[in-house]
């Protein structure tokens, strides 16, 4: 296996990217010194997908839910399932469901390459049973339950709700108590032979490994199977939200509230300057520095938990503000007309770049971290982007590039979502 080489000068840091012949991506960034390694083993299958091609390739809606269900299923196996494997190894091992992705990890100093082989070994040999999974069922359908009650998940899903008609990123990740009643071992294993090939998956590791030792390791254990990257299916949503206001009661001590713009998407996917641009825009007007917050802060209508962020993805963009508030109503308006303020008279050159130097900053720091690192690895290679490509658009973002991002948030594509005591 070949290997091109990205070095960039300045962090200090080399990585090592490679295509298996089966279609895997492979990233390496060796940390020498290091005592540790993370690695992480994702495949492009998150919680919005909820339609695949079938035979006649026609989209075919499949059941809410399914990715994170066949998440939990894959640790198990006919004998020993994969934590008490790698509870043999001292590694410490998990995996999560995003929106846009299904991602198995672990993270140990010592017996590295013998954690990568069980990594590699279960996340390729699937065993579902229709018994076992009705037994997730209930397990699942407890974790739905509970995450209904938490004030932090509910503020957000329903902004989502609230912003978006049709686009699956409105459901929750683990999907409804309906929908993973759908699912049967016989789906799982479809869905799997689907998503899991190795060119729709990466791996990625962090910390004190070699490249040419990590090529070794996967041509022994990869499956050589043929694959392609599956196709999302992307319908443009209109950019007005369904409601703009929804309310509801949970047991919280404070008003609780999220204040979402929905962004009119022209393409799938924002440009990662697009990105870290909304990035640098919300940092110089949203941030702990900027007159806004020293504002809601002074009139006490939020505390220091109050932030913001661009939340994007295939198919969806919009920036969510929020925190605790005694009037969630008072403090959207006040944002609402900040914005409006910046977009008439600009954001200042100051703050713009105190902004661009805090975010470079946090980027370069996230280079000590082996968790972040192996993510942001993942996650750079699955929107198309080769390593370091986050540092170099943070570079060249312009001040004209963060107003016209700023330009793009507009009161009429706005929800708010206040959680209230009950």
């Amino acid at each position: 296996m070949k290997f091109k080489k990205y070095t960039d000068k300045k962090l200090g840091e080399t990585v090592y990217c490679g295509k298996h012949e089966s279609g895997l991506e492979i990233r390496v960034l060796p940390k020498e010194g290091y005592s540790s390694a993370y690695a992480v083993f994702g495949t492009k299958y998150g919680s919005i997908d909820t339609a695949v091609r079938n035979a006649d390739g026609e989209f075919e809606t499949i059941p809410e839910g399914t990715a994170h269900f066949l998440e939990h299923k894959l640790f198990e196996s006919e004998d020993l399932n994969a934590f008490e494997r790698f509870a043999k190894t001292g590694a410490s091992a998990n995996a999560y469901t995003s929106f846009e992705k299904t991602a198995y990890l672990f993270k140990g100093s010592d017996k590295i390459e013998e954690s990568l082989e069980i990594l590699l070994d279960f996340v390729q040999n699937p065993y579902f049973t229709q018994q076992t999974v009705e037994k997730e069922q209930g397990i699942i359908g407890q974790e739905i339950r509970m995450y209904q009650d938490l004030p932090d998940w509910q503020v957000m899903f329903n902004m989502l709700k609230a912003l978006y008609s049709s686009h699956p990123v409105r459901i929750d990740i683990a999907g409804t108590q309906e929908s993973i009643a759908q699912i049967d071992a016989d789906l799982l294993y479809r869905l799997y032979e689907t998503f899991y090939n190795p060119a729709n998956m990466v791996l990625c590791i962090v910390g004190d490994v070699d490249h040419k030792r990590v090529a070794e390791i996967v041509e022994k254990n990869i499956r050589k199977t043929e694959g392609k990257k599956c196709e999302r299916k992307y319908e443009k949503e209109s950019p007005v939200p369904v409601n703009n206001y929804v309310e509801e009661k949970l047991s919280v001590a404070q008003k609780q509230f999220m204040l979402g713009f929905k962004e009119d998407i022209s393409e799938p996917l924002l440009s990662l300057e697009d990105e870290i641009a909304s990035q640098i825009m919300l940092e110089a007007v949203t941030g702990k520095s900027s007159p806004l917050f020293k504002k809601l802060l002074d009139e006490e209508l939020i505390d220091m938990g109050f932030g913001s962020e661009l939340f994007n993805g295939f198919g969806f963009s919009c920036v969510m503000l929020g925190g605790t508030s005694k009037d969630p109503e008072k403090t959207a308006s006040i944002i609402k007309e900040e914005f409006a303020r910046l977009n008439a008279e600009g954001i200042g050159s100051d703050a713009f770049e105190r902004a661009k130097r805090k975010l470079y900053g946090r980027m370069v720091m996230n280079y000590n971290d082996i968790d972040d690192t192996a993510n942001m690895l993942m996650n750079l290679y699955f929107n198309g982007y080769e390593p370091f490509a986050e540092i170099e658009a943070c570079k060249s973002v312009t001040l004209a590039k963060a107003q016209e991002r700023l330009s793009k948030i507009k009161d009429e594509y706005s929800a708010l979502s206040v959680i209230i005591p009950a």
